[in-house]
C-alpha cells in the first residue's frame, strides 16, 4: 500500500487528480445537506418568520454590527442555560438571512432576551447604555429614535427571502407594508388582526420606542430584540418528538 502511494506521490499530474477527487468528495458531503435542510433541521411547533417590522430591526441589528459584540446562541452547558435559558435550537434561526449567531460576548447573549425586558428599559438602553448598566461599554444609538424607517424595501425584502425558502405567502408579500405599520401600531385605526392571522397571535402589537407619531428604526429594532426566543414554549417542547415520531413506523413493521 505505501509503495503504491510512493509512486502517486511522485506522480504529480495524478497527485493533482487524486487530491481534487478526495477535495470534491468532501465538499459535496459538507454542501448537499444544505439543499436538504428539512432532513437536518428539527421542527419545532411554534417558529415562524420575522414580521415586515421585526426583519427591518434584524436589518438593522445586523446594520450596527451588534451581531459583533452580542451572540444568539446558548450552549447545550449547564452554566449558559442557568445565566441565558434553554439552550438554542436549530429551528429558532431556520428563517435567518444571514444568520446572526455571533462569535464572541463582549455583552451578554440575546437568544432569549424578547420579554425579558420592558420596551421603555430597551429605549433607554439604546439611548444611554450606562443608565441601566452602569458597567456597559456598548456606544449609544439614540439617533435611531430619530429615523423615520420607509417600508419601501420591506416587500422586496420578503420576496427575496421568500425565494430562499422562507415560506412567506403571497398574501403576506402582498400586504408587507401595511402588517408593517400594523404592528408598530402609530395609528389606532388600523387593524392588525391581518397581521395577526398571518404571523400568529403571539406578535407583539404596539408603539415600542414610545413615539406613537412616526415608526422609526428604535421601533424596528425594539420589535425585533422582543421577538428573541419567544417563539417555543419550552413548558411544552419535547426534544424526543422527532425521533418518537420516527420510530413508530418501524415499530408496526415488526
Amino acid at each position: 500500500m505505501l509503495e503504491k502511494h510512493a509512486k502517486l506521490e511522485r506522480n504529480s499530474i495524478w497527485l493533482l487528480i487524486f487530491t481534487v477527487i478526495a477535495v470534491s468528495i468532501g465538499g459535496i458531503i459538507e454542501i448537499v445537506p444544505l439543499f436538504r435542510m428539512e432532513t437536518t433541521v428539527e421542527p419545532v411547533k411554534g417558529v415562524r418568520p420575522y414580521t415586515p417590522l421585526e426583519l427591518m430591526g434584524q436589518q438593522i441589528y445586523i446594520r450596527e454590527g451588534c451581531n459583533t459584540c452580542h451572540s444568539q446562541q446558548i450552549r447545550p452547558l449547564r452554566d449558559e442555560q442557568q445565566r441565558y435559558g434553554h439552550y438554542s435550537l436549530a429551528a429558532e434561526s431556520m428563517y435567518d438571512h444571514p444568520f446572526v449567531w455571533g462569535s464572541k460576548r463582549t455583552g451578554p447573549d440575546l437568544a432569549r432576551v424578547g420579554g425579558k425586558y420592558s420596551d421603555e428599559w430597551h429605549v433607554a438602553h439604546l439611548k444611554n447604555p450606562r443608565a441601566v448598566v452602569p458597567e456597559s461599554i456598548m456606544p449609544s444609538y439614540a439617533f435611531l429614535a430619530d429615523r423615520p424607517y420607509g417600508d419601501w424595501r420591506i416587500k422586496r425584502r420578503l420576496q427575496t427571502l421568500a425565494g430562499l425558502g422562507v415560506p412567506y405567502t403571497k398574501e403576506m408579500i402582498s400586504e408587507a407594508a401595511n402588517d408593517y405599520e400594523a404592528q408598530a401600531n402609530p395609528d389606532p385605526i388600523i387593524d392588525p388582526t391581518g397581521l395577526l392571522e398571518r404571523y400568529g397571535e403571539k406578535v407583539a402589537v404596539r408603539d415600542f420606542d414610545g413615539n406613537p407619531d412616526e415608526i422609526t428604526e428604535m421601533d424596528a429594532l425594539i420589535a425585533y430584540l422582543q421577538k428573541l426566543g419567544t417563539d417555543v414554549d419550552f413548558t411544552t417542547y419535547n426534544p424526543d418528538y422527532v425521533i418518537k415520531k420516527q420510530a413508530k413506523p418501524a415499530e408496526k413493521s415488526k
